[in-house]
């Protein structure tokens, strides 16, 4: 009898403790970029919207190296959604590129903005074209970003070789102030400047540069995972005229396994509460995320995704399906 009294109370409390484990929230790990980009303000602000708004799921944001480095914590369990732009997103989901032999398979949940690529110097520096830039100390991106691997490959096809300084933004912010790099590519708050080169410009005149006709051309034919924008007189920020310069989209992309449930009511969350998002990254003001998600993406949106932007009306291509 004492036996089957102790046998029925282990059968209790067995069956308590998968309740609470089947009842536990799902932990998610957003990998970001640095903490002195507008970028890292956004994920803030997503991780609030998805711990408010999405039940069972808690989220929390890493400050990481941007885009290669989110693939790769994402492949090593490390991350389960993060920043990834749409050009590396491809490589990654491909195998090429940097990831040639070691493809990352990620779906798209939504795209938060386009992100036109500033290549910002110095006024003082007398550099006029992309061009000029032949033989300067100049920072390439952060390492381990999408921006780092792009501009490399854009400076690469467009003929133009700078004197390469590796670093954090922050190094660099700080290096460029001082005058011991001429100059940087930063991924822009949608048309306009990011925080980190507003920085700057409050304690030494910039300048940006654009790309010509020709090289334009030049990277559309060799690069076409890129696009190029054409940024208007003071879109990029007040007193900067028009210029030409390379530009991809901005992801959030998670592991293709993510439960659908919990991305459907992730990317609802998003969608439903842009006026938070907007407040963190002001691009997103009166944006479109589904629209924009669907014209930017260049890899699988997540099923989740798909369903949600589907029952609001729009048409996911077949490209975008896994």
């Amino acid at each position: 009898m004492a036996y089957t009294k102790k046998a029925s109370a282990l059968a209790v409390a067995i069956s308590l403790c998968a309740a609470g484990v089947a009842h536990a929230d799902t932990r998610l790990t957003i990998g970001s970029t640095s903490s002195s980009s507008s970028h890292y303000g956004y994920f803030v602000a997503v991780s609030q919207i998805i711990n408010e708004n999405v039940e069972g799921v808690r989220s929390s944001v890493m400050e990481t190296g941007a885009t290669i480095d989110n693939l790769r914590r994402i492949k090593r369990n490390q991350a389960d959604m993060g920043l990834v732009t749409t050009n590396v997103a491809y490589d990654a989901y491909h195998g090429e590129g940097a990831f040639e032999g070691n493809e990352v398979p990620t779906n798209v949940l939504w795209v938060y903005g386009p992100s036109a690529q500033n290549v910002v110097v110095r006024a003082d520096a007398g550099l006029s074209t992309i061009s000029d830039l032949e033989g300067v100390r100049f920072n390439p991106g952060i390492v381990g970003s999408g921006t780092e691997a792009t501009a490399e490959a854009v400076f690469e096809v467009i003929g133009v070789a700078p004197d390469y300084v590796r670093g954090s933004t922050t190094d660099m912010v700080n290096q460029i102030k001082d005058n011991r790099v001429t100059g940087y590519v930063k991924s822009g708050n949608g048309r306009m400047l990011d925080a980190s080169s507003i920085d700057i410009a409050t304690m030494t005149p910039v300048n940006i540069l654009g790309l010509s006709d020709e090289q334009a051309e030049t990277i559309r034919q060799e690069l076409p995972s890129l696009g190029i924008m054409e940024i208007g007189e003071n879109e990029a920020g007040e007193g900067y005229p028009a210029y030409t310069t390379w530009a991809y989209g901005n992801t959030v992309s998670t592991r293709t396994d993510l439960d659908e449930e919990v991305a459907y009511n992730i990317v609802k969350a998003i969608v439903e509460h842009q006026e938070a998002q907007a407040a963190a990254f002001s691009v997103l003001k009166d944006a479109d995320i589904p629209e924009m998600t669907i014209e930017l993406a260049t890899t699988p949106l997540h099923p989740g995704a798909i369903r949600y932007f589907e029952e609001q009306g729009y048409e996911v291509p077949e490209h975008l399906k896994p």
